[in-house]
């Protein structure tokens, strides 16, 4: 069983940050009956796929020892039961099991006995050869991105990377099962979870044009604030809201991203003006702190109470995101007027 949705501390959203820098809760997909035998069919190979990079990458035959330098991406190759054998891994916290692996999949990987190979931050070309991988993956940006090490790794084996702050878990899911063969097991567990979104967003019948906006709070810092383009947006619009961009003008971000906008603390005020405010990787602590803040005494959603803290969610992957779903389900108080 996953791991449930209040199960981290107050600290998950630092723990997270640095990584990119929970009624019936779904089940994971069953895995292969052989761990070396993807479940779908394996269409025809070799195949070249285009990276996010651009890049043309040749894949000889159907990869069946994955390893994935990002951690950020692991749960949703989990996800489409891709082979996956070695993983980069997080620092060990409230949001991650002894190995430093994401709580909401740590339990598929243990079962599927994908290796630990070092922490996001220390790059160890040999632990990923000692694996002898066929597909090696490599995200753009993050923490847990290795773009500086693409070219030793193509050496080992065809190398993928993506971006997956770019695009939502869905869409991702469906890049990595273009290159590994299980397009089907992607397009399953998509359509899976648009019909339970379906069916939480007419149980919430969300009143239409209410205002939403996402937010990862740091009180006196830099407070992530989600893009209308990034995949928290997306699963709250499926939802019934409408989120508010922020404003560019407080965005501190280094690099350009589609999913956050690095909002200043001046700037906070501003940004976070939807009539509901979700706090990711939060709990009630960080809702209190939130609303406590006097710099935010003034924005709608403090006023009328409907500051809502997400658990297990600053990376949305197919095992998050149906965590957010549970949230929505069996514990989500409802809104006060917005009036």
């Amino acid at each position: 069983m996953r791991t449930t949705l209040f199960k981290l501390a107050s600290a998950s959203a630092t723990a997270a940050l640095a990584l990119t820098l929970g009624a019936c809760s779904s089940t994971a997909p069953e895995s292969s009956a052989d761990e070396n035998k993807p479940a779908a069919d394996a269409g025809q190979w070799p195949r070249t796929v285009t990276d996010d990079q651009g890049q043309q990458v040749e894949i000889p035959a159907q990869p069946k020892k994955i390893v994935s330098t990002t951690v950020s991406t692991t749960g949703t190759l989990l996800a489409i039961d891709a082979p996956v054998v070695a993983s980069s891994t997080g620092a060990v916290g409230p949001e991650t099991d002894e190995n430093g692996f994401f709580s909401q999949w740590s339990d598929v990987a243990t079962e599927r006995k994908v290796e630990p190979i070092y922490q996001v931050g220390n790059f160890n070309l040999e632990s990923v050869l000692a694996q002898d991988p066929d597909l090696i993956i490599v995200s753009t940006s993050g923490a847990d991105s290795e773009l500086d090490h693409v070219d030793r790794l193509n050496d080992i084996a065809p190398t993928l990377v993506v971006n997956y702050g770019g695009k939502d878990w869905k869409e991702l899911a469906t890049q990595l099962g273009e290159a590994t063969g299980l397009e089907a097991n992607a397009e399953n567990i998509a359509e899976e979870f648009d019909q339970r979104s379906k069916t939480v967003k007419d149980k919430l019948n969300i009143p239409e044009g209410t205002t939403a906006s996402i937010v990862s709070y740091n009180k006196g810092k830099d407070s992530p604030v989600g893009k209308t383009s990034g995949p928290h947006s997306r699963l709250i619009s499926a939802l019934g809201f409408t989120v508010v961009d922020p404003p560019a003008e407080f965005d501190t971000s280094t690099q350009k991203r589609e999913d956050f906008a690095f909002t200043s603390y001046e700037g906070l005020s501003e940004s976070a003006t939807g009539d509901a405010t979700f706090l990711i990787s939060a709990t009630d602590q960080t809702a209190d702190a939130f609303t406590a803040d006097t710099t935010l005494a003034n924005i709608p959603s403090v006023k009328n109470k409907n500051v809502f803290p997400l658990a297990n969610s600053f990376r949305l992957d197919y095992y998050s995101s149906n965590d957010i779903l549970d949230y929505f389900e069996s514990v989500f108080p409802g809104l006060n007027s917005t009036k």
